[in-house]
């Protein structure tokens, strides 16, 4: 901060930056709402935006039917595996028993009981039946249950495919979405860029130097924050071109700016001193002196050296005495620091006597 100026301005000037700093947040805030909305004004895309609705729906409509059915199968399956594995204890204790009569039969050999073989034989033969019928029964609804998985399977990669051919269209179409809407972003920061660039270039020094370095500020945020991360890769080759763009302009100023300073210095050290001195601000001087730099000249000077009264690169005064009372002060102060006598009056009446 300049150190040359007084207090109430000093803090007059930081009320300022603050306020110039609550205007560019609150600009960032609402370009920030712009900015994301922007998004809004395309369609949302989906899968369904580009899937073969017909074939996909039929394929649907395929897996949801192979589905019930092979759930009502697996249903069925297990009701029939229950009465498969009834009908084998059946057989196994009709079986078991027989077994047990059979060879009691062989031990007494009474020619009575064949009539009781034949039924208990018939008997078993239509347990075996029973067995088989609950066998195939089981196996018909595996049979039905297989069926419909495969259908399932076949309807599965038929949806997939659709699904694959209509992904590749959503990826270029939602490519073509996010360029646009790059587009729309840019359309809106790069204007306030310009905006920012000539408000730095005229105004930046008027009255309303807050408001123009809080749009400034407004306008580097919301091309190089709001605008780069939501496209990185579009936003990254805008980034970069602008910047070149920005450092080439910069420094092309800088330098024409660099060399008409120097022609202004040897100008400047090439009139006499008097002059050279009225032309410096005082609040300038004061600063720069206050550097340790010479006013004239801006090169570094030892100003603590009571035997240096003239900047010795460029010959301008720096020290005098005052009239009235002979002592030494700076040849930029306005009034004596010893007797506070004005430094004009001073000088003429020291140019009287």
């Amino acid at each position: 901060m300049n150190k040359a100026l007084r207090l109430s301005e000093k803090w007059f000037r930081v009320g300022l930056w603050l306020v110039a700093f609550v205007f560019g947040s609150f600009l960032i805030g609402l370009g920030g709402k712009v900015v994301a909305n922007l998004p809004k004004v395309e369609q949302r895309y989906t899968l369904e935006d580009f899937i073969d609705k017909p074939a996909a729906e039929k394929a649907r409509a395929s897996i949801r039917e192979a589905r019930l059915t092979r759930q009502e199968a697996d249903d069925a399956l297990d009701q029939a595996q229950l009465k498969l594995n009834a009908r084998r204890a059946d057989t196994a204790s009709a079986h078991e028993t027989f077994n047990n009569w059979l060879a009691t039969r062989q031990a007494t050999r009474r020619p009575e009981q064949d009539p009781e073989l034949i039924t208990r034989t018939t008997a078993l033969d239509a347990l075996k039946l029973g067995e088989r019928r609950a066998l195939a029964a089981v196996e018909n609804q595996q049979q039905i249950a297989l069926d419909a998985r495969q259908a399932e399977q076949r309807a599965l990669k038929e949806l997939q495919q659709l699904e694959q051919t209509a992904g590749s269209a959503l990826s270029d179409a939602l490519q073509g979405q996010e360029l646009r809407v790059f587009l729309y972003r840019l359309a809106l920061t790069l204007p306030l860029l310009g905006v920012a660039g000539w408000l730095f270039a005229k105004k930046r020094k008027g009255s309303g130097w807050p408001f123009v370095w809080g749009f400034i500020y407004f306008a580097l945020f919301a091309f190089f924050v709001e605008l780069v991360p939501y496209l990185p890769d579009y936003g990254g080759y805008v980034r970069y071109a602008v910047g070149i763009v920005v450092t080439v302009v910069v420094g092309r100023q800088a330098i024409a700016a660099l060399n008409r300073y120097l022609e202004r210095q040897k100008e400047a050290e090439a009139r006499p001193d008097l002059e050279r001195r009225q032309e410096l601000g005082y609040d300038t001087a004061l600063a720069r002196l206050a550097k340790s730099v010479c006013p004239g000249c801006e090169r570094s000077v030892d100003l603590k050296n009571t035997s240096i009264d003239f900047c010795p690169h460029c010959g301008i005064c720096l020290f005098d005495h005052c009239g009235k009372c002979t002592e030494r002060k700076s040849a930029f102060s306005r009034f004596c620091h010893a007797c506070g006598a004005s430094a004009q009056d001073a000088a003429g009446g020291e140019t009287g006597r």
